[in-house]
């Protein structure tokens, strides 16, 4: 037991320090890097918003595409996947006024979800780049324009990827959470991860691509929940590259109650969890730089796992009275320097998103003990819907995250 003990230790002592290394690399990058520059001349792109019951944002939603400042040409497509609220509605009246602004009915189809939508809109659609945004989102003006010219400018790249906010980030405890994790995991991390092995990840929103490499790669797989993190590894598999973009900034809803927060990370999750699957069998998934995106698939929803599970356990045992190993020193410090990097992370993404403030540290100072501990939960709920739904031989249907209406950014 002393020695399992140890070699936990060891490991969780090399992922600490992995994590401080990526963190010190986003900081870095994010401190010298060096704004693209403009474009003599701006390719076609298009606008792809697919929706499904979207009627009480997709007003603001579709009036903070056309603000977007962009040279080149640009058309804006509302994909609306059978909607039965005023969406149609509302995409009719804007498409009827802006003649960039097009509604678009996708026919009824299965397997229900974003991926099949996405892959009827790159059919009916003709342009350089297309770019993906959420039905809530609200991106800045110069988003769009940043993300290509850094696609433009950067050898081999299948597109740019820019970094998603919280529009209501202030609204309870933990919106405020769900924030400070974009900062750290979406933006820092990948940033860092960017400059160390030059990868990136889809987000699923504010995320360019070219339209032939998509083509090239087969389209968007109708299966995937998690479907930004399925294109994401056969993008890399093909030795294309995904620049990260922190400027290029889109503002989206999160869940403002446990309930609907869990719905959509279980989710995210049971997508993640085909993703698993598909790696055991696809050789794609080991290739080239892929391989790298396997091997953090692994590390997060297997390794992280067995970590957690462990130190759990160990603390469970130790507070009923089981004779247990004694490394009070190494566990101590592990689990000092771990809090530790984990308060680095959150107050490094806070200075450079300058939204640092005392609740704002303290919502980050008590994440690490609470906000954390609920991916244990979620990972064991999608573990059981995942094996439910395969043994009966069923397709995990398309949970779509709940709306309300929300201040437009200015």
């Amino acid at each position: 037991m002393k020695l399992l003990l140890l070699i936990v230790i060891l490991f969780f002592g090399l992922l600490l320090a992995y994590y401080s290394i990526l963190t010190i690399a986003g900081i870095h990058f994010r401190q010298n890097r060096q704004m693209p520059t403009s474009l003599t001349s701006y390719p076609s792109v298009a606008l792809l918003i697919p929706a499904h019951n979207e009627g009480v944002v997709i007003h603001d939603t579709l009036e903070a595409m056309l603000k977007l400042s962009y040279p080149g040409k640009l058309d804006i497509y509302l994909l609306d996947d059978q909607s039965t609220d005023d969406t149609a509605d509302i995409g009719r009246v804007f498409s009827s006024f802006f003649k960039n602004c097009h509604y678009i009915q996708v026919p009824d189809g299965k397997p229900k979800g974003k991926s099949r939508v996405l892959n009827y809109g790159l059919s009916v659609t003709k342009s350089d780049y297309f770019i993906i945004y959420d039905a809530d989102n609200q991106p800045n003006h110069d988003s769009l324009k940043l993300l290509v010219e850094t696609a433009e400018q950067t050898p081999n790249a299948a597109g740019a990827i820019g970094y998603v906010r919280t529009i209501n980030q202030e609204k309870n405890l933990l919106t405020r959470m769900i924030s400070i994790e974009f900062q750290v995991f979406q933006l820092l991390m990948q940033c860092g991860r960017w400059v160390l092995f030059k990868t990136g990840s889809l987000p699923g929103t504010n995320m360019l691509l070219r339209r032939s490499v998509i083509e090239e790669v087969g389209g968007y797989d109708p299966y995937a929940l998690a479907e930004d993190a399925e294109l994401t590894i056969r993008i890399t598999a093909r030795n294309y590259l995904l620049p990260i973009v922190p400027e290029a900034e889109t503002w989206e809803q999160e869940p403002e109650n446990l309930k609907a927060f869990i719905k959509q990370r279980t989710r995210w999750l049971i997508g993640n969890l085909y993703l698993l699957e598909k790696l055991f069998h696809d050789p794609t998934f080991w290739r080239g730089k892929a391989l790298y995106h396997t091997g953090q698939h692994l590390l997060t929803y297997f390794f992280f796992v067995i970590m957690l599970l462990f130190s759990n356990t160990w603390f469970v045992l130790s507070l009923i009275g089981m004779n247990m190993p004694v490394l009070t020193q190494p566990l101590i410090m592990i689990w000092f320097l771990s809090y530790m990097v984990f308060s680095f992370q959150v107050i490094g993404s806070m200075i450079f998103n300058k939204n640092t403030s005392a609740i704002n540290l303290f919502v980050g100072m008590i994440m690490y003990f609470t906000y954390s501990q609920l991916f244990l939960i979620l990972l064991f709920r999608a573990i059981y819907s995942y094996a439910i739904s395969r043994i009966r031989g069923k397709t995990i249907a398309w949970d779509k995250t709940k709306r309300f209406k929300e201040e437009q950014i200015q």
